[in-house]
C-alpha cells in the first residue's frame, strides 16, 4: 500500500483534518441569525457572515418585508449589496431624495453600489416580500438616513449594452 500526501482515505493527513472544520459550511435555513444591523421595516436575518463562519469579504442573509410595508431611507457604507428576489415585488427607490425608481420580481436581481442611499418597497397589498441579500464585506453595514422623499419618483428603466431600450 502507498502513502500518497493528498490521499482523502487518510485522515491522519494534515490537510484532510484542516479541510473538515474550515471546509464548506452548511447553515440550515431555520438557524440563521437575526442579531444584525437593522433597518426600519424590514428583517434582516445573516447566513454568512465573519462571526458566524469566518466570511472575510462577503456578507450574506435573508430580508424580509410585510405585505404593504416600506424600509427607512438607508445604505450601506462602502459595501456593495446584490438583492435576489425570491418571492413577491420589490419596488426600490433611490437618490439623494429617493427621487428614482425600479420594480423587481422573483428571479430578478438588484445591485446596490456603495453609499447610495436607499429604500426596499414592498409593492404587494398582501404578500411578503422574501429576497436573500448579498454584501461585499463579512461585516453587516446599515446607516439609516433621515431623508425627506420626492411625493412622486421617476422611474428607471434597466437599461444596458444588451438592452438599449430598457426594460422593467
Amino acid at each position: 500500500m502507498t502513502d500518497h500526501p493528498h490521499d482523502p482515505a487518510h485522515p491522519h493527513d494534515h490537510e484532510h483534518a484542516k479541510w473538515k472544520h474550515d471546509g464548506v459550511r452548511v447553515i440550515p435555513g431555520n438557524q440563521l441569525d437575526p442579531n444584525t444591523a437593522q433597518t426600519p421595516g424590514m428583517d434582516r436575518k445573516a447566513a454568512i457572515d465573519f462571526a458566524r463562519v469566518g466570511a472575510q469579504k462577503l456578507w450574506a442573509g435573508t430580508v424580509t418585508i410585510h405585505a404593504n410595508a416600506k424600509t427607512g431611507a438607508h445604505h450601506h457604507g462602502h459595501l456593495e449589496s446584490v438583492i435576489y428576489v425570491v418571492k413577491g415585488r420589490a419596488r426600490m427607490r433611490w437618490g439623494e431624495h429617493l427621487e428614482f425608481t425600479a420594480e423587481a420580481g422573483p428571479g430578478d436581481f438588484i445591485y446596490v453600489p456603495p453609499y447610495v442611499p436607499h429604500q426596499e418597497i414592498n409593492a404587494s397589498p398582501t404578500e411578503a416580500l422574501e429576497c436573500v441579500l448579498c454584501r461585499s464585506d463579512g461585516q453587516a453595514v446599515a446607516v439609516n438616513l433621515d431623508i425627506e422623499p420626492v411625493e412622486k419618483p421617476e422611474q428607471v428603466l434597466w437599461v444596458d449594452p444588451t438592452h438599449p431600450h430598457g426594460g422593467v
